[in-house]
């Protein structure tokens, strides 16, 4: 059994997580299914389940995921971290901006808070910093409204090492959410600062996007084989072993799917298995 780990030194959560990015359309615009309750009833599989990492933003959909989280989850059982971000306005799919204001990371964050019917999050995320707005304002923002109680812990996407460090030294960065998977670490830099601070890494599309789930080459469909597992099943067992604090949080629509993701905790893999890994990169 994996060990739990503890965002902001206070949140224990199980290291496979859901990420609701699955229960929005194409570009993130609109939902998913026409009938939200198939949503609604994934959402409630994956607790059931075990999961305690609920990974959301308010621009998926926009709104939509919020709402569709607090609809199926609320009131939220104890030990239940949902983490959300903001900084991204969308205004069709796959169409966006960055909104780093501090007075625009407020109001998200209140609307936010009024989605998912809750008076604190437990870790909210900055989307994207903003290059117009200094550092400092974007995370004295977030500070503030972490002295307010209305969020817990702070996190960041999609930021290089330096970025991390110059932000540590304004704010305690709870997490960090990179792009990261098996065949793009890109980021390992970023992850070996977050080992040595003891600070999550949510890797974002830890399954490449779909690329891992299918025929994803010779060597990792003959360890799946070897385990009775799936290609993907595989990457994510990866993941979890490759640092302990990688915490993916893949996403789907799909009650199969979700399943075969979250048995992948269980896949124990060899140090011969790790090494042809950690070689694909």
């Amino acid at each position: 059994m994996l060990a739990d780990f503890p965002v902001g030194g206070d949140l224990p959560v199980r290291r496979l997580g859901f990420g609701t990015g699955g229960l929005v359309g194409p570009g993130y615009w609109g939902p998913r299914h026409d009938d939200p309750e198939r949503s609604v009833a994934l959402l409630r599989r994956a607790v059931e389940r075990g999961v305690t990492l609920i990974d959301t933003a308010d621009n998926y959909g926009p709104d939509v995921a919020e709402e569709l989280v607090a609809r199926a989850l609320h009131p939220y059982p104890e030990g239940l971290v949902i983490a959300t971000k903001r900084g991204v306005v969308r205004t069709g799919p796959d169409v966006r901006h960055i909104a780093g204001r501090p007075e625009e990371l407020r109001a998200m964050c209140e609307a936010s808070l009024r989605r998912l019917r809750t008076d604190t999050l437990g870790l909210y995320q900055l989307h994207r910093l903003d290059p117009d707005v200094p550092m400092a304002d974007q995370l004295g923002a977030l500070l503030d409204l972490q002295r307010e109680g209305k969020i817990r812990h702070i996190g960041l996407d999609s930021i290089d090492a330096d970025e991390l460090t110059r932000a540590q030294e304004i704010a305690p960065i709870a997490s960090v959410q990179n792009r990261y998977n098996l065949l793009d670490r890109a980021a390992e830099d970023v992850l070996e600062l977050c080992e040595k601070q003891g600070t999550a890494f949510l890797p974002w599309f830890p399954l490449g996007n779909g690329t891992l789930t299918g025929d994803a080459g010779t060597t990792l469909a003959a360890i799946a084989a070897r385990h009775g597992a799936t290609p993907g099943q595989i990457a994510l067992a990866w993941l979890l072993h490759h640092s302990p604090v990688l915490l993916p949080t893949p996403g789907t629509g799909s009650p199969a799917h979700l399943d075969e993701n979250l048995a992948a905790a269980h896949i124990a893999l060899t140090e011969g298995d790790l090494a042809l890994l950690d070689a694909l990169a």
